[in-house]
C-alpha cells in the first residue's frame, strides 16, 4: 500500500504527520513528531489530489488527478469545489445544527483575529492556525457566532483572517507570556463590554490559553527560509525544534509548510534520487511578500 502525506495534524495537543493509504484496505493514520529529533524525507513520484475528507472519512478523488507542487491545497479543482459546497468557512452550510464557539487568537504583538469553530473540535482549530495565545468569547448556534464575529470585526477593528506569512514572520520574536496574556485579556474585556451581542449566544469568562510550550517557541530560531514548492525527489534533512499551525521549524531556521507535503509519497532520502527544494527568505517585518501557498485562515 502507498501512503500519501496529508500534512501536519494536531492530536491531543501534539503534532503528528498524517497519512492516507492508497490501495486495498486504505485508511488514515498519524505519526507523532518529537522536538529535538532528526527528521528527513524526500518526495517521490507525483503529487496527487487527496479527494474530500468530511466527518472523519475521506472520499478518494474520482479521477486520481495530480496537483501543482506550489499550492497549499492538495485537491484538484473539482474536489476543492465539492469541499467548499458544504463548508462553514465558505458560508455554504448555514444550516449546521452544531454548537459553535467564538474565539480571539493572538499570533504576535498587535496581531489578533476573531474566529469561530465547532465546539466539538475543542482547541484544535487554534493549534491548526498557529495561535500562540487565545481565549473563548462565547458559544451558541452557528449564525449567532457568525453575527458576533461580524460585531467584533466592525466595533474593534479585529480581522477574521490573517495571512499565514505574517504569523510565521513574527513567531520567533514573540514577547514574554504575561504580555501575551495581558493583550488577549484586554481585548476580551473590550469585546465583552460591547452592546449588540446576539441573545442566543452564551458569553464565556476570559481564560487565556498559551501554546508556547506546545509549539516549542522557547527553542525556536527566528524563521529564516521557507520552502516554496515540493518537487519530485525534493529532500529535507534537519533537526525538528518546533511546530506551529501547519509549519515545521528546523534548527537552522528552515520552515516547511506541511500543507506543501500533502499529496506526496514521502520516503527516506536517497530513494529515487535527491533534489534540492526551492526556498525563499522570510522577511522580519511580518509583511506578506510570500509564495502562493501562504493563504488566509
Amino acid at each position: 500500500m502507498t501512503w500519501w502525506c496529508t500534512g501536519l495534524r494536531w492530536n491531543d495537543g501534539r503534532p503528528a504527520m498524517g497519512w492516507y493509504g492508497r490501495g486495498p484496505g486504505r485508511g488514515e493514520r498519524t505519526s507523532p513528531l518529537a522536538y529535538g529529533q532528526p527528521l528527513a524525507f524526500a518526495a517521490r513520484g507525483e503529487r496527487h489530489c487527496l479527494g474530500i475528507r468530511r466527518a472523519g472519512r475521506r472520499t478518494p478523488c474520482p479521477t486520481g488527478r495530480t496537483v501543482s507542487g506550489r499550492t497549499g491545497n492538495a485537491q484538484c479543482p473539482e474536489c476543492a469545489g465539492l469541499d467548499r459546497s458544504f463548508s462553514v468557512a465558505a458560508d455554504t452550510n448555514a444550516g449546521d445544527p452544531r454548537t459553535y464557539r467564538v474565539y480571539l487568537a493572538w499570533f504576535g504583538t498587535g496581531l489578533v483575529k476573531v474566529g469561530i469553530t465547532a465546539e466539538e473540535r475543542g482547541s484544535v482549530r487554534l493549534l491548526e492556525q498557529g495561535a500562540v495565545a487565545w481565549a473563548w468569547l462565547g458559544r451558541g448556534p452557528l449564525m449567532a457566532t457568525r453575527r458576533t464575529e461580524e460585531l467584533l470585526r466592525a466595533a474593534l477593528g479585529v480581522p477574521d483572517r490573517i495571512a499565514h506569512a505574517r504569523k510565521r514572520s513574527v513567531r520567533g520574536e514573540v514577547p514574554p507570556g504575561p504580555e501575551r496574556v495581558a493583550e488577549v485579556a484586554a481585548l476580551h474585556a473590550r469585546a465583552a463590554a460591547l452592546e449588540g451581542w446576539p441573545e442566543s449566544l452564551e458569553r464565556l469568562e476570559c481564560e487565556v490559553t498559551d501554546h508556547a510550550g506546545v509549539f516549542g517557541l522557547d527553542a525556536l530560531p527566528a524563521p529564516a527560509r521557507v520552502i516554496t514548492e515540493m518537487v519530485p525527489g525534493g529532500t529535507v534533512v534537519g533537526r525538528l525544534v518546533g511546530a506551529a499551525g501547519p509549519d515545521l521549524h528546523f534548527a537552522d531556521g528552515l520552515v516547511v509548510d506541511a500543507r506543501l507535503l500533502a499529496g506526496w509519497e514521502l520516503v527516506a532520502p536517497g530513494e529515487g534520487g535527491v533534489t534540492e527544494v526551492p526556498v525563499s527568505g522570510i522577511p522580519s517585518t511580518g509583511q506578506d511578500t510570500a509564495a502562493a501557498q501562504d493563504g488566509l485562515f
